[in-house]
């Protein structure tokens, strides 16, 4: 984020505790409240507001959220409205965060960020969203049948980092389980969907085109009929192949020279038309990695419904470097950045709660075009008025 943003969010015209600060809270307030009445003592908006703003400044686990919280009564008790002498305690965290639901929170705080997208009307091409799970691995070897071991899915949108749905796989079930739910013409309506190759099946393929989306796919031994079928065709492809196209790009940072090689080719459409649905072209990736004193090769195999009209090779390229964006983007940063799977919050929905709001920072953040996340959140823990007016701005009905 360039200083430039930073100035404009210190100085909102007309920002004061009664305005600005109450777009987050009518936002928050839509939620649905589970706890008893008795000893309510803080509103829900409130919680999950002082949550939002201490993990911006790099806060990982509750007892730090409320420390934080608490370092600067003072200043939040001028800054947001209906504030008490005190602020919540550890203990109060953890119950608003089981008495929400999480599924409710993750719509109303991504359905912001759409708003405000829609607002600028950016052309954009078309959308390209990516189907992960990741384990919480904090909620892993726990006996409590309050304590249950989560598997997050998210349907990630690439260019925003926006989370337009995700689910919780129970226990004893895998992700495939409940995949139906994000293959609706809702979500895939005029959108490329990615997936690893656990999700390349059969069944899938057509779901997605009978949305109205289409599909790319990685091809492992989890298919192996198809992967041998492609690890041939590509070892050595026939003499008389008449659509033969290739792209390479190279990249050089940290420490490395990146190599990536692609090979398209739409001669096997007709051969794998009668298993795969609307195949428009399969691909080859060589990916070669040189460092100084080694170097790492692999090939990856895939399929996708795009015809050659709607991805040259170097679009291709360019899509499967945007699927690992929910690993580099998302994922790498909840692990790290935000030491999720070392978090102990395990008991009934505040894991996933908890998960929910990591996606809404990083969304928030790749919205604003944040490329080094823990140096922004060093300079919002310095300057936490900054922190609240950049919130209060990209989420504002204004």
């Amino acid at each position: 984020m360039n200083y430039t943003m930073m100035a404009q969010a210190s100085e909102l015209a007309g920002w004061n505790k009664e305005s600005e600060a109450l777009s987050v809270y009518q936002a928050m307030q839509q939620l649905e409240d589970r706890r008893k009445n008795k000893g309510k003592r803080y509103s829900l908006a409130l919680v999950l507001t002082l949550i939002i703003l201490a993990k911006m400044a790099g806060e990982t686990t509750l007892q730090a959220v409320s420390d934080w919280v608490r370092y600067r009564s003072a200043w939040l008790q001028d800054v947001l409205p209906d504030t008490r002498a005190t602020f919540p305690c550890v203990a109060t965290y953890s119950n608003v965060l089981r008495a929400v639901d999480p599924a409710q929170v993750n719509q109303k705080l991504m359905d912001l960020l759409i708003r405000v997208r829609a607002q600028k009307r950016v052309a954009r091409e078309q959308e390209h969203i990516i189907l992960d799970g990741k384990t919480l691995r904090g909620t892993q070897h726990h006996l409590a049948k309050d304590q249950q071991k989560m598997h997050h899915v998210a349907c990630y949108e690439a260019q925003t980092g926006i989370v337009i749905k995700e689910h919780i796989v129970a226990e004893k079930e895998g992700e495939l389980t409940h995949v139906s739910a994000f293959l609706t013409p809702l979500f895939l309506q005029g959108r490329i969907l990615s997936a690893d190759a656990l999700y390349t099946q059969k069944s899938i393929c057509q779901q997605i085109i009978a949305s109205g989306g289409e599909y790319l796919f990685f091809v492992k031994q989890n298919q192996p009929t198809l992967a041998e079928d492609l690890r041939l065709f590509f070892g050595e492809p026939p003499l008389d192949c008449l659509d033969w196209r290739t792209q390479v790009q190279t990249d050089k940072g940290h420490g490395r020279l990146t190599c990536r090689f692609i090979q398209a080719s739409t001669e096997l459409n007709d051969f794998l038309a009668r298993d795969w649905h609307e195949v428009g072209q399969v691909f080859c990736l060589r990916r070669r990695v040189e460092y100084p004193l080694r170097c790492t090769q692999e090939y990856v195999y895939g399929i996708t419904s795009l015809t050659p009209q709607q991805a040259t090779p170097l679009r291709l390229l360019q899509l499967i470097r945007d699927h690992w964006r929910i690993e580099n983007r998302l994922h790498w940063h909840r692990d790290v950045t935000l030491q999720e799977d070392a978090c102990q919050i395990r008991k009934g929905c505040a894991p996933h709660t908890l998960a929910v709001l990591h996606s809404f920072l990083l969304a928030l953040f790749d919205f604003c075009g944040v490329t080094n996340v823990r140096q922004q959140m060093r300079c919002f823990d310095a300057h936490p008025l900054q922190a609240l007016q950049l919130l209060l701005k990209a989420l504002g009905e204004n």
